[in-house]
């Protein structure tokens, strides 16, 4: 007891020193806790000159390749992060790019670490992973099974100096090789702001990809896959095919390939008041085009699938609202193989006999900590010069509907409704 009160005591002291205005007894709970939590993350994982020196090496390494992008708007290709990640190596560093679309080089120093933890030997290892703007920097230690995680993070200035925006120090709460040739590490670790708000550690969660990817089945993710993702559509959520096309969301299928047709974003957009749902009749010409470049559907089908006025030649449109908002971090698509009359294909364009591609994809999702959430198989139909259209989906790893609980449908119209009542 005398102890407590002598913490309490000090602390006061520091807050009188510091002249800090706290009036409110919950503040002064808030305030002294995270005090208590940031002083036993620092006695525990002090910060090391040695790591901004380590850093300050990796970015003077790619340094020119960074200032030639700069000036030629390239940071985010995969072209310069492909040259990023090569110099790396090149130099005797483990690197990947952070959206894991570059082979990592020295993977062989991760398996061995891996192999380290699982015989709960001593090891150690560093990860760069490269952002469009800087790195992430991963120092890795295991001991007896257990390991710890250094994690920097810097970032380029306008200057072209690099700057360390933060480092955390944190024990994995689980570090694991999968069978998708991914290392996925979790832990937690002390955030002043996030404490203040939820009274906990920050969770971190990170997936890399160790083992190489086919670059063909990287260039088809980029191509087809990518441009749709799993963002506020159900195109790689759902069965459907040309033959029946189920419950696939022609709405949301209109706001991905809109920007794709016309080069500019959807125009239709929700009101910037919430308690207002808009509603849009978009011209048959327009919507018809969108949908019908990238599928092959007839209008008869597609009017059927949706809310069409004949008196206006014209489909009702309802854009996605707040209460139809999605969870913001969900997995991404990887393609890892893709197929012809059902072998694995051999040739390096991977067409079918008859024009298509058939593609199988798995979901990543990091904050899930996996590398497979679920599978899915997409046929792709390429047509004369660059053009494709989407053929069918089918999920070949989906238990339940609780693998996508992050995705939110439409509201249909009974919804809409008793929402927005009247107000249009």
């Amino acid at each position: 007891m005398a102890a407590i009160t002598l913490c309490i005591a000090v602390f006061m002291l520091i807050l009188a020193k510091k002249e800090v205005n706290i009036t409110k007894p919950d503040e002064w709970l808030v305030t002294y806790m995270s005090y208590i939590q940031k002083k036993k993350y620092e006695e525990m994982y002090p910060s090391s000159e040695d790591d901004s020196r380590g850093a300050e090496n990796i970015a003077e390494v790619y340094r020119d390749i960074y200032n030639e992008a700069a000036e030629t708007n390239t940071l985010a290709s995969p072209e310069t992060k492909r040259r990023i990640v090569a110099r790396l190596g090149e130099n005797g560093y483990v690197a990947v790019d952070s959206e894991n679309q570059v082979d990592m080089t020295g993977a062989e120093q991760v398996l061995e670490f891996c192999k380290a933890v699982e015989e709960k030997k001593n090891g150690a290892v560093t990860i760069v992973a490269i952002t469009d703007l800087g790195f992430r920097k991963f120092d890795l230690e295991t001991e007896n099974g257990s390991v710890n995680i250094v994690r920097g993070y810097y970032q380029y200035d306008q200057n072209g100096n690099i700057q360390n925006r933060s480092t955390v120090s944190y024990p994995a709460n689980l570090v694991q090789y999968t069978e998708e040739g991914y290392l996925l590490f979790e832990g937690s670790y002390f955030s002043d702001e996030n404490f203040a708000l939820t009274l906990s550690d920050t969770p971190e969660h990170t997936a890399l990809r160790i083992l190489p990817l086919d670059e063909t089945c990287r260039e088809l993710n980029r191509k087809y896959i990518l441009p749709v993702g799993y963002e506020q559509n159900n195109i790689f959520l759902t069965d459907w095919s040309e033959e029946d096309f189920g419950d696939l969301d022609f709405y949301d299928a209109f706001d991905i390939f809109y920007p794709v047709l016309y080069r500019q974003p959807v125009p239709y957009v929700a009101d910037e008041n919430l308690g207002v749902g808009a509603v849009y009749r978009i011209p048959e010409a327009i919507f018809e085009n969108v949908i019908m470049t990238y599928m092959d559907i007839d209008k008869e089908t597609l009017r059927q699938k949706t809310t069409y006025l004949s008196e206006e030649a014209a489909y009702e449109y309802r854009p996605r609202g707040f209460y139809e908002a999605e969870y913001p971090d969900i997995p991404y698509p990887e393609v890892v193989d893709y197929i012809v009359s059902d072998a694995t294909v051999s040739s390096a364009d991977g067409e079918n006999p008859d024009g298509t591609i058939t593609l199988i994809i798995n979901a990543v999702y990091p904050n899930g900590n996996t590398s497979l959430a679920y599978s899915h198989k997409t046929v792709i139909r390429l047509l004369d010069g660059d053009g494709f259209q989407y053929v069918s989906n089918e999920m070949i790893s989906l238990e339940d509907e609780r693998d996508i609980w992050w995705h939110s449908n439409r509201l249909t119209e009974e919804e809409w409704e008793e929402v927005y009542g009247g107000n249009e």
